[in-house]
C-alpha cells in the first residue's frame, strides 16, 4: 500500500482482528521474520530469504529437529512441473509448512534437520486501500483488486498495476459523470469486510469489475454478474466485441474471485470479472513461474484500454426523451446538416442523429440504440450530445449518463 500510494491518492482502511463482519471474523495477523530447513551440516536447503513462496503463507511458528520422513507431510512440491516452486496457504487453520521445488525435494537426503519458521499470529488488523476519484455524482463504479500475493506477477501484481494506470488516466480525465472507486483489497475476506463496513454505501453502487490476471499473453475473459444481463455486462460485451479481439463470455458462477461476494444473494451488485486467462487456467497459476517473465507489457496496455473504454462507455450510456416527439424537428433549420456536412462519415452521423431522436423515448439507452442501429457508441453519445445541445432531447432524471 505505501508503494501504491506513491502513485496515486490513497485512503488507507484497517480493522482489528476478531472483528465480526456478516459470518467471518477478521482473522489475525500474520507476521513473518524468517524461515529456513537446515541439514545436519547447517546448510540452508530451502530458504525464505532465497524465495518467499518457499514458506506457507499463514504458517505458525516453528522450532525444531525432523527426520526427513517427519518433515516430508510439511513440504509441498508440483511433479508435473518439478523446477516451479508452488504457492501454499493455510489461512484460518494454524498449520505450517514449505513449499519447494519438486526437483529439489527429490535431491534431499535422509538426515535430521533443523526446522525454522520465525513468524507470529496474534491480534492485529487487516488493512486495505482506497482510491477515489470523484465524479459528477455520488453514484459509482468499483474496481476491485486483490493484494493478497503481490508477489505472484500475473495473480495479482498485474491487476494492480493496471488498476493504479486505469486510477491515473481517471485522474488526469475530467467530465466524468460516475464517481470511480478503486479497492486495494486481501482476497475474499478484505471483499466481505469492505461490504460489511460499507452497507450504506452499496445502494450507490451502479457497476462493478474485479480486476484479475491482466498481463498474460492469453485473450480476455469476462465473467457476467450473478445478475446475466445487467449493464456492466451488456457495456464489457459490447466493448469486447467492439473491439474485435479474440474474447470469451461466460455465465455467473458462485466459484472464482471477489465477485461471489459481491454477487451473494443478500448483496447482489452488478459485478463481473474482467481477466485474460482466468484462474487456474494457465500452468504458471500459483507458482514460482508466474514471475515478471510472465506478464508482458503489451498484455497490461491492452487490458488497460479495455478497462478504459468500459468506464467511458458507462459514463456516456443513459436514456434520453426526444423534446421534439411530433414527427421529426426540423435538423436543417439547425444548421444541424451542415454542421457535419463536410465530414467523411457525414451520412452515418445523420443516421445517427435520426436514430438517436426515434428511440429517445425515455425507455431506450443510448446502447439499446447503438446496438439497434449497427452504428458505433460513440457515434451515437456524439449525436445526443449535440442534439441535447440544439434543445431537442433531454437526460431522464436519474439516468446515468
Amino acid at each position: 500500500m505505501d508503494i501504491v500510494g506513491q502513485h496515486i491518492p490513497l485512503e488507507i482502511h484497517e480493522i482489528a482482528s476478531g472483528t465480526p463482519v456478516f459470518d467471518w471474523t477478521v482473522p489475525k495477523q500474520w507476521t513473518i521474520r524468517d524461515a529456513f530447513v537446515k541439514n545436519s551440516r547447517g546448510e540452508r536447503v530451502i530458504d525464505f530469504r532465497a524465495h518467499n513462496l518457499h514458506v506457507v503463507s499463514y504458517s505458525c511458528p516453528v522450532d525444531t529437529r525432523l527426520t526427513l520422513a517427519d518433515l516430508r507431510p510439511h513440504l509441498h512440491s508440483d511433479p508435473e512441473h518439478p523446477d516451479w516452486i508452488p504457492y501454499r496457504t493455510s489461512y484460518y487453520s494454524e498449520d505450517w509448512g514449505f513449499c519447494l521445488a519438486h526437483s529439489a525435494l527429490q535431491a534431499l537426503p535422509d538426515d535430521d534437520y533443523t526446522v525454522c519458521i520465525d513468524s507470529t499470529l496474534e491480534d492485529g488488523k487487516l488493512i486495505w486501500g482506497e482510491c477515489l476519484i470523484p465524479g459528477a455524482t455520488s453514484d459509482e463504479i468499483v474496481i476491485s483488486t486483490h493484494i493478497c500475493h503481490p508477489s505472484l506477477a500475473n495473480d495479482n501484481l498485474s491487476g494492480i498495476a493496471v488498476s493504479i494506470e486505469l486510477a491515473k488516466s481517471l485522474l488526469a480525465a475530467s467530465g466524468s459523470y460516475y464517481s470511480v472507486r478503486i479497492l486495494f483489497i486481501p482476497g475474499t475476506i478484505g471483499s466481505i469486510v469492505w461490504l460489511a463496513t460499507n452497507v450504506e454505501r452499496l445502494q450507490t453502487i451502479r457497476h462493478g469489475l474485479i480486476a484479475v490476471n491482466l498481463g498474460d499473453t492469453g485473450h480476455l475473459h469476462y465473467k457476467r454478474s450473478r445478475r446475466g444481463h445487467a449493464e456492466i455486462d451488456r457495456v464489457v460485451e459490447y466493448v469486447l466485441h467492439r473491439r474485435k479481439d479474440d474474447c470469451t463470455v461466460i455465465d455467473f458462477s458462485p466459484y472464482g474471485y471477489d465477485e461471489r461476494q459481491f454477487c451473494s444473494p443478500g448483496i447482489n451488485l452488478p459485478f463481473g470479472c474482467l481477466s485474460r486467462t482466468p484462474y487456474g487456467q494457465f500452468p504458471e497459476y500459483h507458482t514460482s513461474a508466474d514471475n515478471m517473465r510472465f506478464v508482458r507489457p503489451e498484455a497490461l496496455a491492452h487490458s488497460l484500454d479495455a478497462y478504459r473504454e468500459i468506464i467511458q462507455v458507462l459514463n456516456r450510456n443513459g436514456r434520453f426523451q426526444n423534446l421534439q416527439p411530433m414527427c421529426e424537428p426540423q435538423l436543417g433549420k439547425r444548421g444541424l446538416y451542415g454542421s457535419i456536412g463536410g465530414r467523411s462519415d457525414a451520412k452515418e452521423r445523420q443516421m445517427a442523429m435520426l436514430w438517436v431522436l426515434n428511440f429517445s423515448d425515455g425507455e431506450h439507452s443510448l446502447l439499446d440504440i447503438a446496438e439497434r442501429a449497427g452504428i458505433d457508441f460513440e457515434v451515437i453519445a456524439d449525436a445526443a450530445e449535440t442534439l441535447t445541445e440544439h434543445g431537442l432531447l433531454a437526460r431522464c432524471s436519474g439516468s446515468n449518463a
